[in-house]
């Protein structure tokens, strides 16, 4: 338990640090979710706007830490060939 002021103040900033980091985990996995479902769906023109509105999120979450700026690169770099290469 924490007995000092201070580190009563990091439990609760630890506290609310993990909820914003989760949500925006979430947000992330979610948009990339999306990304795929719409290219296993064969919806090229779907696929292409949610990958737009995808990046700007998983970049955020790359800048902040959440996952590795590699992970979310290759991540990118795989849908936008597998968009690419639908006919």
């Amino acid at each position: 338990m924490a007995n000092s002021a201070s580190a009563r103040k990091r439990v609760r900033q630890a506290v609310k640090n993990r909820q914003l980091n989760m949500s925006m985990r979430s947000k992330a996995r979610t948009s990339m979710k999306k990304v795929i479902s719409a290219i296993e769906n064969g919806d090229k023109k779907a696929a292409q706007e949610l990958f737009k509105q995808m990046v700007p999120v998983v970049d955020g979450v790359a800048r902040k830490g959440l996952y590795h700026k590699n992970k979310i690169a290759r991540h990118k770099s795989r849908l936008n060939a597998k968009i690419k290469a639908m006919s």
